[in-house]
């Protein structure tokens, strides 16, 4: 084993997320490491919807989308010539929580995750999942720039 047995990578499948995946790849095929794909339904993502809405439909949307980005992380590692094994989990809450409780819990050693490269006004509206990741997490966090066009 390399430095790293157990690599975190939170997707929010988006097509720039597909940066992290891929460096969290590589990065698992040279330390012969396992990656662990996350997504995290925000719970945030209910909170504007009216009671009118049905929310087990919502629920279904957001579920299969999670699915499909977790999906994702699978077929990028399989599509490196390595033997790279994939665990893919979808859990609910505050994403930036999520990711940290998991790495934690799961005995991952990294995390890898994209960072949208926001600032000034979006960033003090909106925060930063990765920045909130950082300042949490007492395991190492690589942060892998997305490209504003890919997402």
């Amino acid at each position: 084993m390399g430095a790293y047995d157990r690599i975190l990578v939170p997707t929010d499948g988006s097509e720039g997320v597909e940066r992290a995946i891929e460096h969290a790849v590589e990065v698992a095929s040279i330390n012969d490491a396992e990656i662990h794909g996350l997504y995290v339904l925000s719970t945030d993502a209910y909170a504007g919807l009216g009671m009118e809405s049905s929310w087990e439909s919502v629920d279904q949307l957001l579920r299969e989308d999670a699915a499909e980005a977790v999906e994702r992380v699978r077929e990028l590692a399989d599509g490196v010539d390595t033997d790279v094994s994939v665990e893919t989990t979808v859990v609910e809450g505050k994403p930036s929580r999520e990711i940290v409780r998991y790495a934690e819990d799961e005995g991952c050693d990294l995390v890898v995750m994209g960072t949208h490269g926001r600032g000034g006004l979006d960033r003090l509206l909106l925060g930063s999942v990765a920045e909130s990741v950082v300042r949490a997490s007492s395991i190492p966090v690589t942060t892998v720039p997305v490209a504003e066009g890919d997402d």
